[in-house]
């Protein structure tokens, strides 16, 4: 159920909760790694290695110049007796002493070679040069980026746009790279609509479109989702029946104890193994982690800040953990508004940067997204936090 009037942002269960930090690192820790495929470079942004990036070729494969200039060789004047251009596809005779070849810059330069001369510091009249003694070569010797064979980034790193450009440049078409898991969005509630406005005792599904793109962000393939009311069996049915094909079904809503929170008779009928059954953080605190066989099942809360923690919680490091990445480590700063304290439980808090630290954003409550839609990142306050001590933070995308 989604924000349903009789939901609350509690959970009763005679497992104990797990602490937030503790449960985010089970979700990581957990999951296998998912199988290693070769794709096209221009289909491996946002992906993880999962062998290193190895050059295929030196870098630079040739002798080349770093500037527009001479190259030179001997400690002039020099005869200029030609020009080298880059694009050049055959080798260049090497220099005698005395000469010069004009150069442009990524031209190969001519063997024997001393130096390449630039253009700033050049004085040419005629064919002669002449320059003041230089003590920087301006010359990229083959293989002095990388050599053939050499590891230049190593397995579990992200594919990101410089690595794909890097990849490019040492010869490479494909990478060798994790699969993408593969998830999908189980909507539940009687009460949810999906478009247009609501009626009276009706709400709107805002989960669902708050975590499509978060998922994609994270590095899932969004498989269709599934829209489901809350009939016992209808619901273990679709849970069941996503398993099937997903990495990973995240349930939303039906996570608690309800009447009609149908999710742990779902994980019963499946024979499932619930890893994480409440986390002690506010909001959030109704999230459920469990495995059936090789598949993952996410439970969130219904209401949808509160969904936003617990995905923050429990999917961002089982992705990444299927992702074969390590964990990402939370960024660190300086919460300056007062904060009720809160000796148990992890707090989860909207945050905007300040020159000072971080101020809190006004209005933060589990059934109502305005208070994250106007923060540029989500504070992590531990248990027993005392002002002045630096917090947990994490930009989302």
């Amino acid at each position: 159920m989604t924000i349903a009037p009789h939901h609350t942002d509690s959970h009763h269960s005679s497992r104990p909760a797990t602490e937030w930090a503790a449960a985010r690192a089970l979700a990581h820790r957990l999951p296998a790694p998912l199988p290693a495929e070769s794709v096209p470079l221009a289909s491996a942004a946002g992906r993880t290695l999962a062998a290193p990036l190895v050059a295929a070729v030196p870098l630079p494969g040739f002798d080349n110049s770093a500037m527009d200039g001479y190259a030179v060789r001997g400690p002039g004047p020099w005869r200029v007796v030609g020009r080298v251009l880059a694009g050049r596809t055959h080798a260049v005779g090497p220099l005698v002493e005395g000469t010069a070849v004009e150069v442009a810059t990524g031209a190969p330069v001519p063997g024997r070679a001393d130096r390449v001369v630039p253009y700033e510091v050049a004085d040419r009249i005629g064919d002669v040069l002449r320059a003041a003694p230089g003590d920087r070569w301006h010359i990229r010797r083959a293989g002095e980026y990388a050599a053939r064979g050499q590891e230049l980034v190593p397995a579990g790193s992200p594919v990101t746009p410089a690595v794909l450009g890097l990849a490019a440049s040492v010869g490479l078409d494909h990478l060798t790279v994790r699969a993408r898991p593969r998830a999908r969005l189980v909507i539940s509630g009687d009460e949810v609509i999906h478009a247009g406005r609501p009626p009276w005792g009706r709400v709107r599904d805002a989960i669902g479109p708050m975590l499509t793109p978060l998922l994609s962000a994270w590095g899932a393939d969004l498989l269709g989702p599934r829209m489901v009311g809350d009939q016992p069996d209808w619901f273990a049915e679709a849970v069941a029946d996503s398993t099937r094909d997903a990495d990973v079904t995240v349930v939303c809503g039906a996570s608690s104890v309800g009447p009609a929170d149908g999710l742990h008779a779902s994980l019963r009928h499946l024979g499932a193994v619930a890893h994480v059954d409440g986390v002690r953080c506010r909001p959030g605190h109704p999230q459920v982690l469990a495995q059936a066989g090789a598949h993952w099942i996410v439970g969130l809360p219904g209401n949808p800040y509160a969904a936003l923690v617990a995905a923050l919680t429990l999917i961002d490091p089982l992705l990444t953990g299927l992702a074969g990445r390590p964990p990402a480590d939370l960024d660190t700063a300086v919460l300056t508004d007062p904060l009720r304290l809160d000796e148990r439980n992890t707090r989860i808090v909207p945050v905007r940067r300040g020159a000072r630290g971080l101020r809190l954003v006004d209005g933060a409550h589990p059934g109502y997204l305005g208070a994250a839609a106007d923060a540029d990142a989500l504070a992590v306050v531990p248990p027993g936090w005392r002002p002045g001590t630096p917090v947990g933070l994490r930009t989302l995308p």
